[in-house]
């Protein structure tokens, strides 16, 4: 068992495979424990697969893998126990945790983020699902709030096609572990450069080549418009001195995310939300349709998201 943990931890997915199948009716114990014999059992153990397919690097007693399993597992009916409540709750953590920048373990886990194979079995996914899947996994964007607002969905939409993603995915993953995949996203060096026109003065020039004639914006899940509206947003927020910097991008296909940091200038500190995101949808290569967000609490510690 040790040794099939620590082959897992080095990125062997058929280990880590059998890892997680020997694990599984433990884990659904767990969970039936907690929440009854409901259709949730699956769903939270699926979740908890795959954040310790994101979070095995940082697992440091490999004999311990069965009870850090059940405890994540745990965490996922907690999150759930909460939702039940009439009141509104904080989300569940998002899959990718937050760790100090600079440790030995933030490069092992970005490794695990850009892993071939599991970029592979995202994009299989349909393309309203694998949108939802990308922003609550591969993202600082976590709450179904604000997945809601930047795909034009309620919250509860966001958490069904959560679910046929989860289990899709999981499946997926398992009758692919081992397999050579597609290359790396495409689409980071280029987010970069379309990111930075902002800054240099030609983003109106890329929103002309960029997106469709009649691409569509969709401002915090409330305001609908046309391109002009980014025009006019970018001008108000350099023309007050912000800053606006790229946090990261991720992508899957025809689905392009970026996540960005508004930098106020100390005269006007609150001129700007502290974070922003942007979903874009493709055609053909060129924008169809954008949805925007923003966020209320900085990332910390700096470089990392937070959850959302």
């Amino acid at each position: 068992m040790l040794e099939l943990v620590r082959a897992a931890q080095l990125g062997d997915m058929g280990a880590f495979a059998l890892l997680t199948e020997q694990h599984r009716a433990s884990l659904r114990a767990t969970a039936i424990a907690m929440l009854g014999y409901t259709d949730e059992v699956d769903d939270v153990v699926q979740d908890a697969l795959l954040t310790a397919l994101r979070t095995l690097p940082s697992l440091r007693d490999p004999a311990a893998a069965g009870a850090w399993l059940k405890a994540i597992v745990r965490n996922n009916c907690r999150a759930v126990l909460r939702s039940r409540r009439p009141l509104p709750v904080a989300e569940p953590e998002p899959l990718m945790p937050s760790f100090d920048p600079g440790a030995e373990l933030d490069r092992a886990l970005d490794a695990a983020l850009t892993r071939d194979w599991v970029r592979a079995a995202v994009a299989s996914l349909s393309a309203p699902v694998r949108e939802v899947t990308l922003l609550r996994y591969f993202s600082g964007v976590s709450s179904y709030r604000q997945i809601g607002q930047l795909c034009g969905i309620p919250a509860a939409t966001v958490g069904s096609r959560l679910r046929e993603g989860r289990r899709t995915l999981a499946a997926r993953l398992r009758a692919t572990a081992g397999q050579v995949q597609t290359p790396p996203d495409p689409w980071h060096a280029q987010s970069q450069q379309l990111f930075g026109s902002m800054a240099d003065g030609s983003f109106a020039r890329t929103v002309d080549d960029w997106y469709r004639p009649d691409a569509s914006v969709l401002v915090m899940g409330i305001l609908r418009s046309d391109t002009s509206i980014l025009k006019d947003m970018l001008a108000w927020t350099l023309g007050a001195g912000v800053g606006v910097r790229m946090h990261d991008s991720a992508s899957s296909r025809d689905v392009v995310l970026w996540e960005a940091d508004f930098i106020n200038p100390p005269s006007d500190p609150e001129h700007c939300p502290p974070t922003m995101a942007c979903l874009f949808r493709l055609d053909g290569g060129r924008v169809a349709t954008m949805g925007i967000t923003y966020g209320s609490q900085p990332r910390t510690p700096a470089g990392v998201p937070s959850p959302a």
